[in-house]
């Protein structure tokens, strides 16, 4: 898998969240944080999975990824973070009907992700979220509001 190398760009870490902020300043300072927090950045994967026959294009940020989850597969490294890039193209969450009627929907969009492959859990993954938005991207804590699932509370496998 390729993987990106160690410096992504130049640093947008202290920029307050409330200011606006470039597409570019956001996915450094997401994949900046995470790799100060020891996950390996690792390059979109192509839009045409080349080993996937389910999937036509790439919809989401794990698919590179579904055969570590799988277990058909291991890497080198426990953490990564990606900026993959994806095609919404209809299944199972179909809302194309919505793309260019809303600035949340779009055909051609990259989505932000950070994932473990048996490292850390729920309460690690909240808490690395939190400080992205509240201590990085200066995000003002009592302007925030939380939500949380009701469900599984044990890492898998445990």
């Amino acid at each position: 898998m390729p993987v990106a190398t160690p410096k992504v760009g130049a640093s947008a870490v202290g920029r307050l969240y409330s200011a606006v902020m470039t597409g570019h300043e956001i996915r450094t300072m997401f994949l900046e944080f995470f790799e100060r927090h020891e996950h390996r950045v690792v390059k979109s994967s192509p839009l045409l999975p080349a080993n996937d026959p389910t999937l036509l294009f790439a919809n989401a940020g794990m698919n590179q990824f579904k055969d570590v989850f799988t277990g058909q597969e291991s890497r080198d490294y426990s953490r990564a973070a990606t900026s993959q890039k994806c095609v919404r193209a209809g299944g199972k969450h179909n809302d194309l009907d919505e793309v260019g009627k809303t600035a949340r929907h779009h055909t051609f969009f990259e989505m932000l992700g950070n994932f473990s492959f048996g490292d850390y859990f729920k309460e690690d993954a909240i808490q690395f979220a939190w400080d992205l938005l509240v201590n990085d991207m200066e995000a003002r804590p009592r302007a925030s509001l939380v939500l949380g699932l009701r469900g599984q509370r044990e890492r898998p496998g445990r």
